[in-house]
């Protein structure tokens, strides 16, 4: 029984180490990339709205008929939308990547969301609506990223202090980001499968609540971008075939919650989290 007791002993103080480990590697990373990781989660994040603005001056016509057609509208209207999403999205991109009124950009990007929600009748699509919830979450961190105070984000270590509302922002967005891996949960009896599930339900878990939260958001990162270029590998497909479109739709919206995930990393946990309990425990 003692023998038992100090084996389990062991095995944990191991993987409490290997965390240890972990974590001053997560620390390590962003030590080194305190310059530019602001920057990468911004350009990953607006990559779906880059890309879904191009394709609207290069599909033109198919969307304006798509919008026509679902919604029984004149094409004027249908034409209408498309302008809106055009310039809609690519302008408010343009204005992030150059830190330029970032708050009202976002703004608009949270209208393009909302709209494209009904126009593309998304609210009855269960998998696609959880994925616009991870790119609302990511905007909402954008938010938390361009507060004034958000200077020490750069020198990795963010304070938030007692600023509640942007907390509970930080909070949401977290939760909301998280939503992305949800879709990616197969119940399939693979082997592979099976441990994407739990390692990736382990890791949201642990986002969603605050607790290594670097480190999980960081894993989950690395765990997104592989599965992001097996599973949707547009650039194989012929660009006539209607599967090139939804896997290079799919491809830069898992790429816009990696941005949202790499706000994650770099903003903290935030005042609403287990990380932030435990140091004035």
């Amino acid at each position: 029984m003692i023998n038992n007791d100090n084996d389990a002993a062991c095995v944990f103080y191991r993987q409490q180490e290997l965390i240890n480990k972990a974590e001053d590697l997560v620390d390590t990373v962003l030590k080194y990339s305190k310059n530019y990781l602001p920057t990468i989660a911004r350009l990953c994040l607006i990559s779906t709205f880059l890309e879904d603005g191009v394709r609207m001056w290069f599909q033109w016509n198919e969307q304006r008929e798509y919008i026509s057609y679902s919604w029984s509208v004149p094409l004027f209207l249908g034409t209408l939308f498309v302008i809106f999403n055009l310039f809609g999205q690519l302008v408010p991109c343009v204005f992030i990547l150059l830190r330029k009124q970032v708050n009202i950009a976002v703004y608009i990007l949270f209208g393009i969301v909302c709209l494209q929600t009904v126009a593309y009748k998304i609210l009855w699509d269960f998998r696609f609506l959880l994925r616009n919830f991870s790119l609302a979450g990511g905007l909402i961190l954008l938010l938390v990223e361009n507060k004034p105070d958000a200077k020490s984000l750069f020198a990795g270590v963010p304070t938030l202090g007692d600023n509640k509302p942007k907390n509970y922002m930080q909070f949401a967005g977290r939760i909301l980001v998280i939503f992305m891996f949800l879709t990616l949960i197969r119940l399939d009896v693979s082997v592979l499968h099976i441990i994407v599930n739990i390692v990736g339900t382990a890791l949201i878990i642990l986002v969603a609540v605050g607790y290594k939260t670097r480190l999980s958001a960081l894993t989950l990162v690395f765990i997104l971008t592989i599965l992001n270029f097996f599973a949707n590998p547009f650039w194989t497909v012929d660009s006539n075939k209607p599967l090139h479109d939804f896997l290079k739709y799919d491809f830069f919206q898992t790429l816009s919650v990696i941005g949202g995930l790499l706000f994650v990393v770099a903003l903290g946990p935030g005042g609403v989290s287990l990380d932030e309990h435990k140091k004035r425990w």
